[in-house]
């Protein structure tokens, strides 16, 4: 274990849209891990010869495709990207490590960090906003606890001003004409006078979206 707290991960965000997801194992782990797989949009097959209630209604609406059946082998992963095993077969999560990491696939062996080539962080999402906290694996108990006070910490002022900011994109990209100006301009927003996180708390927008046509006035020149 002190090998994978000593790793250094590589942090990033993946686009699952539409991209083919493998998740072993039906019970209640095997839920979350496929209900965190459907948030991203992805293409979820779950194997499994038995399944959780929620996961049957899932696979009877249609949002996942669900073979009744255990793991065969390679051919399970065949146009998979990710592969979460969230099973208590130790031999059988073994063997869907090694045959992914065959293929360059990612895959995730809950709660059995040597067999991860990535690992799961915990992840509070408030509308287009995701913070993730990791541990490492250390500690996933911990990670929960932070991730409960990040939640206490922020809240829907900081994604709906994400949204608001992101609305203002376009204008910025075609009316400013360096990667710098846009940069000033978007944090002269951020950290601007009135504080427009505080501005949204009192439920005031209109005052939010009043500060940054302010900001647009002093970042066009005369």
């Amino acid at each position: 274990m002190k090998e994978l707290i000593d790793t250094t991960f590589y942090m990033a965000c993946l686009k699952l849209a539409g991209r083919r997801t493998v998740v072993i194992g039906g019970g209640p782990v095997g839920l979350e891990k496929v209900e965190g797989l459907l948030i991203c949009d992805a293409n979820v097959t779950l194997i499994a010869p038995e399944a959780v209630k929620p996961l049957q209604d899932l696979a009877a609406e249609g949002s996942i495709e669900w073979i009744q059946r255990e793991y065969v082998g390679p051919s399970d992963l065949e146009g998979a990207f990710i592969v979460v095993a969230a099973t208590s077969n130790t031999e059988l999560n073994t063997r869907v490590f090694h045959e992914a990491e065959t293929r360059a696939m990612l895959c995730n062996v809950v709660d059995v960090p040597p067999l991860c080539n990535f690992i799961l962080p915990a992840i509070w999402r408030q509308g287009p906003l995701a913070i993730a906290i990791s541990t490492a694996g250390g500690s996933p108990a911990l990670a929960k606890r932070m991730k409960r006070e990040v939640e206490a910490a922020f809240g829907p002022a900081y994604a709906r001003l994400t949204q608001i900011l992101n609305d203002y994109r376009d204008w910025a990209k075609s009316t400013l004409p360096t990667y710098q100006d846009r940069k000033v301009f978007f944090e002269s927003i951020v950290n601007g006078s009135p504080d427009p996180i505080e501005l949204l708390r009192a439920g005031d927008e209109a005052a939010v979206h009043e500060l940054i046509r302010t900001k647009q006035k002093e970042s066009v020149p005369a």
